[in-house]
């Protein structure tokens, strides 16, 4: 009998799982249905386009011909307004009603709202799809100030945007470092640094308390909870992410923060899959729930789910994230989840080289690299093997650090 198989999202999670599932299952009704008015694009890159270094063409990665050659009924802006888990069918917002046998949910998030007021105003950005993205690009090249708030991965690329338009910028944050749960004040001082260096500056223990605007709705200026007023013709906010879970609310699927699901991206229903941002998975290498919403995860994640939709306990969830920024001269790279654990080690080597490990139960659960990236494979070795390492930080830390150093006890962990 065929499988119906559908899916709700069709960033890389989505698009990643409607391609398993016909590699998969040649035979099955496949469905991908979404709200955004274009096929899969690279989150990646929509930061290059606004910065003005790419143009659109690089940013698509499948157009409507793609899903059609692999017989993907693709369905763009489409939003579904009901899931009827126990009939096993939805409702799109024209009235259309699907029936599916496993379902599969990757409906990501959506930017959090700065709570203040005049956060509507013009020319106060949020910075997710591709639709941002242009909006982004079309405001900064015609503004004269900036200011950015959200001192996390995505508030950095706001920041790189202002800069690489040659925008004067402040970067309102409210602790007294960049990315202050993963990075020490002595490792983000390198950021800071070089955020300096493209004229955004800083701005430590701030925020927002409100923004005012001119007669027109415009926002001209951000002030902060000490009353200090900047001046801003263009706003962006990277606070966080309100995942859209909202479609679930009155099903029988468990949601927290996002969707709980297990190692095979199961729901507590066994027809109903999640995968992408949205997740709450059970993460092996860490040993407890966690959320990644990591691009390269996303995608395993949805292939992952895929398979289990088709076969379920075929495969689990593993997967070591990496997360990298490309705005400086220097690199860095961020992997697993460095701002969790109950111990941790850092070292600094030179004005650009700094890393950090986070440690969990003595095993590694995550870390930063600046300037040398060359480590990461041998520290996600160890997250995979789940080798206890924490009381040789002497050792990881040593700049030119060699797993064959380490004093490593029994076997790998399967």
């Amino acid at each position: 009998m065929t499988q119906s198989y559908v899916i709700i999202g069709d960033g890389v999670a989505g698009s990643s799982a409607a391609e398993t599932l016909r590699e998969e299952d040649p035979d099955a009704d496949v469905t991908v249905i979404t709200d955004e008015g274009e096929a899969l694009y690279n989150r990646i890159l929509i930061k290059e386009f606004a910065k003005g270094k790419l143009p659109e063409a690089p940013i698509s990665i499948h157009d409507e011909s793609w899903y059609e050659e692999r017989d993907i009924d693709l369905q763009l802006n489409t939003l579904v307004v009901d899931i009827d888990v126990e009939g096993h069918t939805l409702e799109t917002h024209e009235g259309d009603v699907h029936e599916w046998d496993k379902l599969l949910v990757a409906t990501g998030g959506t930017p959090t709202q700065l709570p203040v007021g005049n956060s509507d105003a013009d020319g106060v950005h949020h910075f997710w799809t591709f639709q941002d993205a242009r909006a982004i690009k079309n405001h900064i090249e015609e503004a004269d100030n900036s200011v950015i708030v959200g001192a996390g991965l995505l508030g950095i690329d706001l920041a790189a945007i202002t800069a690489a338009q040659d925008v004067e910028g402040k970067y309102l944050m409210r602790g007294d470092c960049w990315w202050r749960y993963a990075l020490s004040e002595e490792g983000a001082e390198i950021i800071h640094d070089a955020l300096r260096e493209r004229d955004v500056e800083p701005v430590f223990q701030s925020g927002v308390d409100h923004f005012e605007t001119d007669d027109d709705g415009q926002v001209t200026t951000a002030v902060d909870p000490n009353g200090d007023e900047y001046d801003a013709d263009f706003v962006g906010i990277a606070i966080g992410l309100n995942f859209n879970t909202e479609i679930l609310q009155d099903t029988p699927i468990e949601c927290d923060d996002g969707i709980i699901v297990d190692e095979y991206m199961q729901t507590n229903h066994e027809d109903v899959f999640a995968a992408g941002d949205i997740t709450e998975f059970n993460d092996l290498l860490l040993g407890e729930r966690a959320q990644n919403g990591a691009w390269g995860s996303a995608k395993e994640q949805g292939s992952i789910a895929a398979q289990n939709m088709v076969d379920y306990g075929s495969e689990p969830f593993e997967w070591v994230s990496s997360y990298s920024i490309t705005h400086f001269d220097f690199p860095f790279l961020s992997f697993g989840h460095p701002t969790l654990g109950d111990d941790e080690a850092e070292a600094k080597y030179s004005d650009t080289e700094w890393r950090r490990l986070a440690f969990k139960d003595g095993r590694i659960v995550g870390g930063v690299l600046i300037g040398d990236l060359s480590p990461q494979s041998k520290y996600k070795k160890l997250m995979r093997e789940r080798r206890v390492v924490a009381d040789q930080k002497d050792i990881l830390m040593k700049q030119n650090f060699e797993i064959d150093e380490l004093e490593l006890e029994g076997t790998p962990a399967e």
